[in-house]
């Protein structure tokens, strides 16, 4: 039975990862993460089926006896946008030098463990050509985006240290917008290629059987063409299924730069290998609809009606 370690489990991605790793049935699973109540309350209901340790990826007495210990290390902690594009230090620290700590301990103690490395599809930056991203595309980033700048680093750390790892750059993850976080700092104009988090999920987990296929690589990982929208128009229906929030509402009225999305052309490249798509958007949209029957969001959607009826009058003046 392989052993693998989750690095950022009680993320919108590792919860995923993990519900995969437990369907399959051939793993022993360990889950990694910070010790707080939020991430107690999210890895709680796998206590029983899962090691969980609590723990930071810079601790190397952690990070070393966890990577000697097991064939597979899934890398997903890290910190995110906004916060990283406004904590250069807490982005440099966690995300880059986490990563090293995980690459110095596979190459010192394990050196063929397999490590799948969570990139992201913001290395690209804006790009004029945004229909047609492929992994060779060269990166155009600002100066303040510093999540994208480490996540290369980190990538290229990779690349020059261990023999056995695979690099996965994820589009934008469309998780529950009720407990999960939003990245808000995408443009809304941004035409994009989304990825709901279910897919980015079993991605990893599909990965390590067909590691001869994977390995040494870099895959842009997105939802394809059914996944293909304008971020305004992602917001609107966030509106009228959940409502306003903050959160929401910054992304909508807000939001200027960092991620500018894109469509990514070699995007089918990771499926034809993996086949981990298995939804759209209106499959995702479709999962929102429970929150059209909650009382507590009754206040929040009728609030959102003003932003709704404007872009809609928006864009029928078009």
């Amino acid at each position: 039975m392989k052993k693998v370690l989750v690095t950022g489990a009680a993320g919108t991605v590792g919860l995923q990862v993990i519900r995969f790793l437990l369907s399959e049935g051939k793993y022993e699973i360990t889950a990694l993460d910070l010790k707080n109540k939020h991430v107690y309350k999210r890895l709680k209901p796998f206590r029983k089926r899962i090691n969980i340790v609590f723990g930071d990826v810079n601790d190397y007495a952690i990070i070393d006896a966890l990577v000697k210990d097991h064939d597979v290390v899934i890398h997903l902690a890290g910190v995110l946008p906004p916060l990283a594009n406004v904590r250069e230090d807490l982005c440099r620290e966690i995300d880059l030098g986490g990563t090293k700590q995980i690459v110095d301990s596979i190459k010192d103690y394990n050196p063929d463990c397999f490590l799948l490395y969570s990139s992201s599809a913001s290395v690209y930056g804006k790009q004029d050509d945004y229909e047609h991203i492929t992994v060779k595309t060269k990166s155009k980033l600002d100066d303040y985006d510093y999540f994208a700048k480490y996540k290369l680093e980190c990538e290229k750390y990779i690349k020059d240290n261990i023999k056995n790892y695979s690099i996965l750059r994820l589009a934008y993850i469309l998780g529950d917008p009720g407990p999960e976080d939003l990245i808000y700092n995408i443009t809304p104009n941004s035409e994009c290629e989304l990825l709901s988090a279910e897919d980015a999920g079993y991605a990893f987990v599909c990965a390590i059987d067909f590691k001869n296929k994977v390995n040494k690589k870099v895959f842009n990982v997105a939802g394809g063409e059914k996944f293909r929208t304008k971020y305004s128009d992602y917001l609107i229906h966030i509106f009228k299924t959940y409502g306003i929030s903050l959160k929401f509402l910054s992304a909508y009225l807000f939001a200027e730069k960092n991620y500018y999305g894109g469509y990514y052309e070699d995007g089918d490249i990771l499926d034809d290998i993996l086949h981990f798509r298995s939804k759209n958007l209106d499959v995702y949209y479709g999962t929102l609809e429970k929150y059209k029957y909650k009382i507590s969001r009754f206040i929040p959607r009728l609030l959102a009606y003003p932003f709704i009826w404007g872009y809609s009058r928006k864009k029928k003046s078009k």
